[in-house]
């Protein structure tokens, strides 16, 4: 079994005023466990073995925001339709907009046929293995950067994800609050991150994060770095990271108009490409405000003049940054022909296949009164 080079002793006295540690101690505790223990995940090769930079660089975007439960029937659809970078390359952008739909963050979607492009003409279909050329590309920040670089080739570049901060700021026990802490986290984290297997670290990281190290309730007494930690021999790595209070989440408001031709075409527009559900299909709606707008405001946005009839209830949708309520309009029996500005008719039964985000889903099952799937 390879070993990991042992990182610098930290001293004490060092600038940062971080504790003694011996990291390569930490290391070799860490990949010891991992060797044992790590996830069996379908983007992820056996500890010790290359990983596929495609199907890292696939499943770090997918992963971001969202759950390993989550995500991984979308990966093994991707896969499964686009086995290689320069299939996704080539693909049409709304069947990948469609095949990501209710992964939420839509700009991730375009970002990610963005970069397969990217990737397939600048670098003939090979993703680049250092972190600069990586940062480069359409979508990839500087954690994906240094994942990419680390898992799939190696390279000695330190990822501080969730997980990750977690465990290093119980380890060194970083009491300064975040976002404050995040550089000088990311500074020990570094001082730890070992060459050969700085993939296999780095993924051993998230897993301790994922799986012991937890935000409550750490499991301690099982974990492979226990005896490292300051966090835990000063009893406080329940209470790491701090984080600052962050402010009350904003609530929106609005109204959503459900168009029905006769042949029960359903009416959608297009949204922008930029900003929030960049790109994707939407019910009309009005503009989501501070407060529910009555009536004669609504019908006032609606996109054409129609016998509007509310529907009882509301969707609510919950957003990162703020959340939702949208009443919703529904005009039943409209005429076959003509298209309003901007919109277009979709069929009902095709609904499910369409690229339409979840709070848009929520408004459609809610005036179908059914529920409407997602691929």
């Amino acid at each position: 079994m390879r070993r990991a080079a042992r990182p610098d002793r930290m001293a004490s006295a060092d600038d940062d005023g971080a504790r003694d540690i011996d990291a390569g101690a930490v290391v070799a505790d860490l990949l010891t466990w991992y060797d044992k223990s790590a996830r069996l995940l379908p983007w992820r090769s056996p500890p010790g073995i290359a990983a596929d930079p495609y199907h890292v660089w696939l499943s770090e975007i997918m992963l971001q925001q969202t759950t390993v439960k989550a995500v991984i029937p979308y990966y093994a659809k991707f896969l499964d339709r686009w086995p290689t970078v320069t299939a996704l390359a080539a693909a049409d952008i709304e069947a990948v907009m469609a095949a990501w739909a209710g992964l939420g963050y839509y700009s991730r979607a375009r970002n990610l046929h963005a970069c397969a492009k990217a990737v397939a003409e600048a670098h003939q279909g090979h993703f680049p293995a250092d972190e600069a050329t990586l940062l480069a590309l359409p979508g990839i920040g500087s954690y994906t950067a240094a994942a990419i670089a680390a898992i799939a080739f190696d390279a000695r570049a330190t990822a501080v994800d969730g997980n990750i901060e977690r465990v290093v700021a119980r380890l060194f026990a970083v009491e300064e609050a975040l976002p404050a802490a995040k550089p000088r986290i990311k500074a020990l984290a570094a001082r730890l991150t070992p060459h050969p297997r700085a993939g296999d670290y780095t993924q051993a990281m998230m897993d301790l994060g994922a799986s012991i190290c937890s935000p409550r309730s750490p499991s301690c007494l099982v974990c492979p770095v226990r005896r490292h930690c300051a966090a835990h021999a000063r009893g406080i790595a329940e209470t790491l990271p701090v984080k600052a209070k962050k402010g009350e989440k904003p609530h929106r408001f609005g109204a959503a108009f459900l168009a029905m031709r006769a042949d029960g075409a359903v009416l959608l527009r297009r949204r922008p490409p930029k900003g929030l559900l960049g790109g994707m299909l939407e019910v009309p709606s009005t503009v989501w405000g501070p407060s529910m707008p009555d009536r004669g405001a609504a019908l006032a946005d609606a996109p054409f003049p129609a016998k509007w009839h509310p529907l009882a209830g509301i969707v609510r949708h919950t957003f990162t940054h703020f959340d939702l309520d949208l009443a919703v309009y529904r005009a039943d029996g409209l005429p076959i022909g003509g298209q309003p500005p901007g919109g277009v008719w979709y069929p009902r039964a095709s609904l499910a296949a369409e690229a339409i985000p979840s709070v848009m889903r929520k408004v459609l099952s809610h005036g179908l009164g059914q529920e409407l799937g997602e691929e």
